[in-house]
């Protein structure tokens, strides 16, 4: 509880930060070229996790990081903060609070969408110019291809599942014949 408390304090300054400059969607583009690097490198993972490595060696790791990934500077401003208050471990959990937060602020959902089979560009902006209208708000599909459905659609838009599947709808039929 503790993490998600301190993750969720830095993405919404960072958010906070990135929205008096118009400079939400680079921030993310940024993180997540970082996160990939830490996510695909253990020895950059190991090497702020050692407790033998000083503070001023981590800070220029951190530095030599954001220039290679071509951070803005207010985005390596804040890698380093991390460095500096001992955070970098909750990098990752920072990063994805970020995202959401981002997306609330700029008023996009990014919903899943699972099919039994890959949808053509057409029936993909079908889909999301109704969610748009149903939500009122930008809608990034993620696009998901799940050969147990059968056939239909299921739409996941954080807790709610609106489940359109020929599978589901074979079981509730199945259900009210079994009760009869």
């Amino acid at each position: 509880m503790i993490n998600n408390a301190i993750a969720r304090r830095y993405a919404k300054a960072l958010v906070q930060l990135g929205s008096e400059g118009g400079l939400i969607d680079r921030f993310r583009e940024e993180l997540s070229v970082v996160a990939g690097l830490f996510r695909n490198n253990n020895e950059l993972q190991a090497a702020f996790a050692d407790p033998a490595l000083t503070l001023v060696q981590k800070k220029s790791i951190m530095k030599e990081l954001a220039d290679k990934t071509a951070c803005s500077e207010l985005v390596g401003n804040f890698l380093l903060l991390l460095v500096d208050k001992n955070r970098v471990a909750f990098l990752g959990q920072i990063i994805q609070t970020y995202e959401k937060l981002a997306d609330e602020f700029s008023g996009v959902i990014r919903p899943v969408i699972k099919t039994a089979f890959a949808l053509d560009d057409s029936q993909v902006v079908a889909i999301q110019s109704a969610l748009e209208k149903k939500t009122g708000k930008k809608v990034v599909p993620q696009m998901v291809v799940d050969q147990s459905l059968l056939g239909g659609i299921v739409t996941q838009i954080g807790d709610i599942a609106y489940d359109n599947s020929v599978k589901t709808q074979l079981k509730r039929i199945k259900d009210i014949l079994q009760k009869g």
